[in-house]
């Protein structure tokens, strides 16, 4: 009787181990198969409308949001960096423009900013670093103060189109004036390409500062925009302005500005330090507008400096 009930014990205590490590085995797999689970490629932010983005990394979230009228796809040579430095990258795609659905409707500022809440919102982001170029710039601005920085933690404005674009009575630091944007709002509607040449005439530091490859790997993002997003676009960054939205910015904020930007000129990067708190300005010598292939290491260096940094 002794010698069974041992054997029955060993028994019982056989089966409990293969049984553990069973469910070690199933939890490891389960835990295995969510992380290897692809990432939703497309994000419905109303019906009938899904924004492409592009998700990737691991770690603390960067949010980037693109300038005019690129798409997320300008982000390629920061996307690798950040993940490299031990970031999960978000870039969106505006509505309008790139792989993103291209309704009939509104594309202002406050349309854009809703539209990021509902992808962070639905990919449950906290403690965020939002960024962005150009009028993306603008559009991130406009988030945070809009949404009291909701998912986020760190601002990142790189050549912003901000706080206004366009000259008015009393402030002068843009280039261009209302009727400037308006005359490309008027060679929109007669010839496209035209409008993207003039675009792209000020784009870059010189004409060699971006090799004839990058300059077409830009140039098919601009062409996949839709000509009514572009449009529309134009006139928000024509009348649109966040000078109020300064100071709502209360979270710690990177501000990229160039010397020789022909788009975004570097005192509208100087008003910004002195009316945003608790931001920090770099400024970029060797590169226009596109910082970010143009002088790419010093602007993914200064960048994930930032980040790296605690609150």
């Amino acid at each position: 009787m002794k010698i069974n009930t041992r054997k029955n014990l060993m028994g019982i205590v056989l089966s409990v181990v293969v049984a553990s490590c069973a469910d070690k085995k199933e939890t490891a797999k389960a835990e295995t198969s969510e992380k290897a689970k692809a990432r939703a490629e497309y994000i419905e932010v109303e019906p009938n409308v899904r924004l492409h983005v592009t998700d990737m990394g691991e770690g603390k979230p960067v949010v980037l949001i693109h300038g005019y009228p690129l798409s997320d796809a300008m982000w390629e040579y920061q996307n690798s960096a950040l993940v490299k430095a031990g970031y999960r990258v978000i870039a969106i795609t505006l509505r309008g423009f790139g792989q993103s659905d291209k309704p009939y409707g509104s594309y202002n500022y406050d349309q854009f900013a809703d539209d990021i809440k509902v992808v962070l919102d639905k990919l449950e982001i906290e403690n965020a670093t939002i960024g962005g170029h150009s009028m993306g710039g603008a559009i991130a601005l406009h988030y945070v103060a809009k949404f009291d920085s909701l998912h986020v933690s760190k601002l990142a404005l790189f050549s912003a189109a901000a706080p206004k674009h366009t000259k008015v009575d009393g402030f002068e630091q843009p280039f261009f004036s209302k009727e400037d944007i308006t005359a490309w709002v008027g060679l929109m509607h007669n010839d496209r390409p035209a409008l993207l040449a003039a675009v792209s005439s000020k784009f870059t530091l010189n004409e060699t500062s971006v090799n004839p490859g990058l300059g077409g790997w830009l140039y098919q993002q601009e062409m996949q925009s839709s000509p009514y997003a572009m449009e529309q676009a134009l006139i928000a960054l024509r009348d649109e302005d966040l000078r109020a939205d300064l100071p709502k910015i209360k979270i710690p904020t990177l501000i990229f500005s160039a010397v020789q930007d022909h788009i975004v000129s570097h005192e509208l990067g100087i008003y910004m330090s002195k009316n945003i708190a608790s931001s920090k300005l770099v400024v970029f010598e060797n590169s226009g507008h596109a910082g970010f292939v143009e002088e790419k290491d010093k602007f993914n260096a200064e960048f994930i400096k930032f980040l790296n940094e605690a609150n």
